[in-house]
């Protein structure tokens, strides 16, 4: 074979195994790699059980923009094939121990998958002794794992809101807001300590209410109860741990 026909036949067996690797390389990036979301479902119905006093049921907001029933709606987006029922056990102007009442002459079933409980506040505004929170927010904590199965992952317990950060507190002196705020720091923190005890998971929301004063946005037309924005920014606090939960 003569070299020049030679280099012209090497030449193109080159070119014709470069387009080969070429096109195996675009036949094996052509098609993404499998990537597969973790998806998973949680029971077809799921009962929701509320517990506290007037943060609960929503003072001066509408119903459907109390807390419980923004956690509902937001959790039937995520999961619109689940039936979701919400039960409220809340009255405003309640303490620990009309809670711990309400409950007793209520008698709900121990087959709640989600329960919550926000309680405290009246008991420091009607300036009851401590001794009784630190003696009925146990008994009120156990009562709720209880009515969740026993299962106190499903149990989700909210701080207390700070009034004296809007206009209801506003002719206060600074001396008797920083008062009353300590108190309420104390109060959370032993429900913090003894939701810890009982592997309950605490979810503090007293900042947001703090914000009120400088966003009026947060206080509701009473001058006094969070606003539906605030609802919703506890909401979103909750969201993916009631969802870890539900799932579990």
């Amino acid at each position: 074979m003569k070299p020049h026909f030679k280099q012209i036949v090497t030449l193109i067996l080159s070119v014709f195994l470069l387009s080969c690797s070429t096109d195996d390389s675009n036949s094996e990036t052509s098609i993404p790699p499998t990537v597969e979301t973790p998806t998973i479902p949680i029971a077809k119905s799921i009962n929701y059980l509320a517990l506290g006093d007037s943060y609960t049921i929503g003072q001066s907001v509408c119903e459907t923009c109390r807390f419980p029933e923004q956690l509902k709606t937001k959790l039937k987006g995520f999961y619109p094939e689940t039936d979701f029922s919400l039960k409220i056990i809340a009255t405003t102007g309640w303490t620990t121990s009309d809670l711990i009442s309400a409950i007793n002459t209520q008698n709900p079933e121990s087959n709640y998958d989600l329960v919550t409980l926000l309680i405290g506040v009246n008991n420091q505004y009607q300036h009851l002794d401590f001794s009784v929170y630190k003696k009925e927010f146990p008994q009120l904590l156990n009562k709720a794992i209880a009515l969740a199965k026993g299962e106190s992952k499903n149990v989700i317990v909210l701080s207390i809101p700070d009034y004296t950060y809007t206009p209801f507190a506003s002719n206060y002196s600074d001396a008797n807001r920083m008062k009353i705020s300590n108190e309420i720091n104390n109060y959370n923190s032993f429900a913090e300590s003894y939701c810890s005890s009982k592997n309950v998971t605490f979810i503090s929301i007293t900042d947001i209410t703090r914000q009120g004063l400088n966003n009026s946005s947060l206080v509701a037309s009473d001058g006094l109860h969070p606003s539906e924005t605030a609802y919703r920014m506890f909401v979103e606090r909750m969201l993916p741990i009631v969802k870890v939960a539900l799932q579990d």
